[in-house]
């Protein structure tokens, strides 16, 4: 058995002795964002150092557990807390998670992240729906022996953030009069923030935002059949696009500023896309 599909199930194989809560829609809280799963109507959690084999995530902010339980009526795995690619993890480890929550049941990956805005038009608070994205500048989680079992050797790409997904999301925010920006996300590796020129090559290159994780979740996510979409909350401007320099404890601040309006529009977006999915 390939050893990456042998430690997927052996993941899967230890939450299932543990819960047996099935989700339609999985959804990632990224750098800042993960106190949105205490608003959730919790049926259990379990912590990732539970779960034999799995990844754990290092970073300050992210708790590390799935929550299961319902937002108004609908059933989800929420992740608090991602793994990254500069943990020093392997590309088939950081997408083991979501790989896991496609095998729970899960339907939709709903993806939230916090993003350093490239675009002039951005500012320090504002949500962004992620429209496609860039990730040339980390390896593909696909790399290796492909998985028959979760996909096929050559995925089409062409729409992974789904297009009626993004309407939803995009028709909820304005119900909601929320401010809503749209574009393209970028992942870089990091730890590291970007230094000026690399800002500048990624706004050459077309991408509004950039992070340290998602896209790669999103491709594993598309190769196994799962639909997705993506908000990125944009915690700050790139390097050298103000005078300020950049901290993760900026990342935290912003994310908690704007964390009523995330929520509002993270539940009914959710509702919205249980609806359309079940129509």
């Amino acid at each position: 058995m390939n050893p990456v599909y042998e430690k997927l199930m052996k993941c899967y194989e230890s939450v299932r002795e543990k819960i047996d809560f099935v989700p339609e829609i999985a959804l990632v809280l990224g750098s800042g964002l993960g106190d949105y799963g205490e608003s959730i109507d919790v049926v259990a959690t379990l912590d990732y150092h539970d779960i034999e084999g799995f990844p754990v995530s290092t970073v300050e902010g992210h708790k590390g557990r799935f929550i299961f339980g319902y937002v108004d009526g609908v059933p989800v795995v929420c992740m608090q807390g991602r793994v990254h690619y500069y943990e020093g993890y392997n590309m088939t480890d950081v997408v083991l998670p979501t790989r896991l929550m496609k095998l729970m049941g899960a339907k939709v990956l709903f993806l939230t992240n916090a993003a350093g805005g490239l675009n002039w038009d951005f500012a320090a608070g504002d949500l962004m729906l992620i429209t496609d994205h860039i990730m040339n500048f980390v390896p593909s989680p696909l790399i290796g022996q492909n998985i028959n079992e979760l996909g096929q050797r050559f995925p089409d790409m062409s729409d992974i953030y789904k297009p009626d997904l993004q309407e939803i999301i995009r028709s909820t925010a304005k119900e909601l009069n929320l401010k809503l920006q749209e574009g393209v996300y970028i992942q870089l590796s990091g730890p590291n923030f970007e230094t000026p020129m690399e800002v500048k090559m990624c706004r050459l290159l077309g991408a509004d935002a950039a992070g340290m994780s998602t896209a790669a979740e999103a491709v594993a996510a598309n190769h196994m059949g799962m639909r997705v979409c993506g908000i990125s909350c944009i915690s700050n401007l790139g390097c050298g696009m103000t005078s300020s320099p950049l901290s993760h404890i900026e990342v935290q601040e912003t994310a908690d500023r704007v964390a009523v309006q995330f929520k509002q529009l993270v539940t009914a977006s959710i509702v919205n896309i249980h609806k359309h999915i079940n129509a």
